[in-house]
């Protein structure tokens, strides 16, 4: 009985998965006047990588916008005048790629619950007279899947910040092992 449990050796002969490929973060004042500025970075920064359709990349931009309005509306970031949100951009796999949206966290000036959600309890006629929610329903049916979750998963850390993404699949890219 040996008392250190064994380990494998690395099977050096399998080539490594390729690296993640990740953009550079971009910061933005949580203003909703600086959504155009937000749509045109993401736009430079997927024109950066090739072989995405201009249908998806137009619905990247549209999901991604719609996201850091919800960033400005709905949590700290909009609220207070310092207030920020943060943009990343990244491909963790070929044919992958993922848009997320950082906040500051909850609003203070409000007790009604600020995490991302699809409005579900609406009639027909309802959802016919809503002037809104319905930003992340339009996110669900772009994207491939979306979500969110806390910037820090710790009890203690709740309401610093929640980040939302999107992810979109490009079978170009994926069938090609991904073009950078």
């Amino acid at each position: 009985m040996a008392i250190v449990p064994h380990t494998r050796a690395l099977n050096h002969t399998v080539a490594p998965p390729e690296p993640a490929l990740r953009w550079e973060c971009r910061v933005y004042p949580g203003k909703l006047s600086h959504t155009s500025r937000v749509r045109t970075d993401l736009d430079t920064d997927l024109n950066r990588m090739t072989g995405i359709p201009g249908e998806v990349r137009e619905e990247m931009v549209l999901c991604a916008s719609e996201m850091f309005a919800n960033a400005c509306e709905h949590s700290r970031s909009g609220q207070d005048p310092e207030g920020r949100v943060v943009r990343t951009l990244e491909a963790p796999v070929p044919g992958l790629v993922r848009v997320s949206i950082i906040d500051d966290g909850t609003r203070t000036d409000t007790i009604v619950d600020s995490l991302p959600r699809v409005p579900r309890r609406r009639t027909r006629k309802d959802w016919e007279q809503a002037e809104r929610g319905r930003g992340l329903l339009m996110v669900g049916h772009l994207a491939t899947r979306w979500g969110f979750r806390p910037v820090l998963d710790f009890p203690f850390c709740e309401g610093l910040g929640t980040v939302i993404w999107a992810e979109f699949t490009l079978p170009t890219l994926a069938t090609a092992g991904g073009t950078r």
